[in-house]
């Protein structure tokens, strides 16, 4: 793996690459777009490998290697269906900065966007994560550029690049600071919730509906939904992300209308905090859930099976060097620009995320999730949605904060 600059990319236009990458379709498979980012790398003189299951790594290193971090920029390449075309023009509506005194109707006329699926999630975070990459000449330490291409799905991608999943190995394993690329409206996010989600089973035994017997699943059902609610009272406020949540979804009990039912199950989704771990919440609640049915209902709990790890809660420390860099640099990039234009909010506060992402396959080591580009407006949903779009000031202000940020820590 090893790789060069030309002319320390300056030529490269992250807009137009973005404008390229929604044109390409990757929410079925992501060999198109895989094959764009390795074209664009070897462009600019950067030989790049293909490794479990098409991620794209590639690295610059600094004459001092040993002398400075190991920077890591990760983000992916997959996208949720449906595939939606790529257009640019004026921005409308919600899409629009707000009327504030900042911004006149000239600046505001002036500001394009990009739609179209991944415009936000995540190829406009891509686009400025790979111009800091093509632009950095590390002077210490060193940056890695590691894509990722299902997201979206399972993160098998991740999990294996990582050393997740069982036989592999963690290629990234000496890794002092993360960057991952996310819609964050070009804010500095430190931490996230983890997600789980299982299924609840209880069951009873089954009886004729018109005698006083058998042990009813479904009526027993109400005892666990209190031990539910009730699951996070003692539950310890997180400093960033607050409290944990837990929800049920989806219940289903009983075959016959007239039979005392035997089963009931309840799909239960969780956000959690540090330091819970999906384990960990699962004993937890079988034992919450126990202390409240019934004697004779049985209670089992499974978390949902799948091949790669959930993602589970991280946060780091907001006084971390990398997380001071970045903010720096972000509120730097906006303000050189009509910071309307750029973001819904401006940009460059400290804050969680709002979505579980592969961050948290890389904590403990310090991570922040950063880009251009809003989970959603006032407008409503924006990243998943046929609404999709990032502002084009956003795109160009995220690579000059990353870039800048690669100054601060590898300079």
């Amino acid at each position: 793996m090893s790789g060069g600059s030309s002319d320390p990319a300056e030529a490269f236009d992250p807009v137009a690459f973005l404008a390229d990458a929604v044109r390409v379709p990757s929410n079925e498979d992501v060999i198109d777009m895989r094959d764009l980012l390795l074209a664009t790398l070897a462009e600019y003189g950067v030989d790049a490998e293909v490794v479990d299951g098409s991620c794209v790594v590639a690295e610059k290193t600094s004459p001092n290697p040993e002398a400075g971090p190991h920077l890591v920029f990760n983000t992916h390449i997959d996208t949720v269906s449906p595939h939606i075309p790529f257009e640019r023009g004026p921005c409308e509506g919600g899409e629009c900065p707000p009327a504030d005194g900042a911004a006149d109707s000239d600046s505001t006329a002036a500001t394009e966007v990009i739609r179209g699926r991944g415009s936000c999630d995540a190829k406009g975070p891509l686009a400025a994560l790979l111009a800091a990459f093509l632009r950095a000449e590390p002077e210490r330490g060193r940056v890695t550029l590691a894509i990722t291409p299902d997201e979206e799905v399972l993160s098998l991608g991740a999990a294996e690049l990582l050393g997740l999943l069982p036989g592999s190995e963690n290629r990234l394993s000496d890794a002092d600071c993360v960057v991952v690329g996310e819609p964050t409206g070009l804010d500095v996010c430190t931490a996230a919730k983890g997600r789980f989600q299982g299924t609840l089973h209880l069951s009873g035994v089954a009886a004729h509906a018109a005698e006083f017997a058998g042990v009813n699943a479904v009526a027993a059902a109400e005892d666990a939904l209190c031990a539910v609610r009730t699951f996070d009272d003692d539950a310890e406020t997180h400093p960033q992300l607050g409290d944990p949540k837990l929800t049920p979804t989806v219940i289903e009990g009983g075959e016959s209308t007239n039979q005392v039912p035997a089963d009931c199950e309840l799909v239960l989704d969780r956000r959690s905090v540090p330091p819970e771990t999906a384990e960990g919440f699962r004993s937890s609640l079988v034992d919450a859930v126990r202390g409240e049915v019934a004697d004779g209902v049985g209670v089992e709990f499974a978390l949902t099976d799948r091949e790669s790890p959930f993602f589970e809660a991280f946060s780091t420390d907001t006084d971390h060097e990398l997380v001071r860099t970045m903010a720096n640099a972000a509120s730097a990039a906006v303000n050189d620009r009509d910071a309307p234009g750029v973001s819904a909010d401006g940009g460059g506060d400290v804050r969680p995320f709002g979505a579980a992402t592969e961050a948290s396959y890389f904590a403990p080591v310090p991570t922040v999730v950063f880009g251009p580009g809003d989970l959603a407006d006032d407008a409503g949903a924006v990243a998943h949605a046929e609404r999709e779009y990032v502002r084009v000031p956003a795109v160009e202000a995220a690579a000059a904060a990353v870039t800048r940020a690669v100054d601060g820590l590898l300079g």
